[in-house]
């Protein structure tokens, strides 16, 4: 079954969430330190996901690209609406973390390389082991994500299946197309990009600058159909 992968990872996400929901509450300087902490880690992981480019000049137009796209599409603030919409149907002590909880986990968890290279594995070979996996990772996330920010981490599960779902069926269906090599490369460069995507998100937890990492999102896209015509004009 071609979803499997995703449906698991969106239920381990759920589940790690209401683990984290049933732990003590952290104390308020607790949950700013390991919020800090996650942040630095990000910063860390995205840029050695961003590193391992070899297509720089083409990183940099779909960057550029995609975020005016992105911005053309007012994403940043739909998701935050959709964020707020949460917000008002799910009430937690008036703390008004639902939104924040549900933008920032479903940033990190649907822009990793993991989850596109999980889902291209389950479009073409029907393996879900990397999904697999980044759900054992996503789950012990979210407890921690749960425990800091709150139940509308819950939340994001929702479009990490529709994401991954979606990676995944797209891949099935242009498996015919591309060599696995071709793949593979493409896979390497999407991912480059989600690195600095995460390296945004890292720094919005650390509230050093507001960075409108879902306005970027369409430079995923942009970043894909560049090596697609690179592949095709060779």
């Amino acid at each position: 079954m071609v979803l499997w992968g995703a449906i698991v990872n969106a239920a381990a996400i759920a589940a790690g969430t209401f683990a984290g929901l049933l732990l003590p509450r952290l104390h308020a300087n607790l949950r700013t330190i390991a919020t800090q902490g996650m942040g630095l880690a990000l910063c860390v992981l995205g840029l050695t996901m961003a590193l391992k480019s070899e297509q720089y000049l083409a990183m940099v137009v779909s960057l550029v690209i995609g975020g005016i796209a992105g911005e053309l599409l007012r994403l940043e603030g739909r998701l935050e609406r959709l964020g707020e919409w949460l917000e008002s149907k799910v009430a937690v002590r008036g703390e008004g973390k639902v939104g924040k909880a549900f933008v920032t986990a479903t940033l990190v968890y649907c822009i990793g390389a993991m989850a596109i290279l999980g889902s291209i594995d389950s479009g073409i070979r029907h393996d879900h082991t990397i999904l697999y996996a980044k759900s054992l990772m996503d789950g012990f996330l979210s407890i921690l994500f749960a425990s800091a920010l709150g139940v509308g981490v819950a939340f994001s599960a929702i479009p990490v299946l529709v994401y991954q779902g979606a990676i995944a069926l797209l891949a099935a269906l242009l498996a015919s197309l591309f060599s696995a090599e071709a793949i593979a490369q493409m896979t390497q460069e999407i991912s480059a990009v989600g690195g600095v995507l995460i390296i945004g998100v890292g720094i919005n937890l650390l509230e050093i600058k507001k960075i409108g990492v879902a306005a970027m999102l369409p430079s995923v896209v942009i970043m894909a159909a560049i090596m697609a015509v690179m592949r095709l004009m060779h």
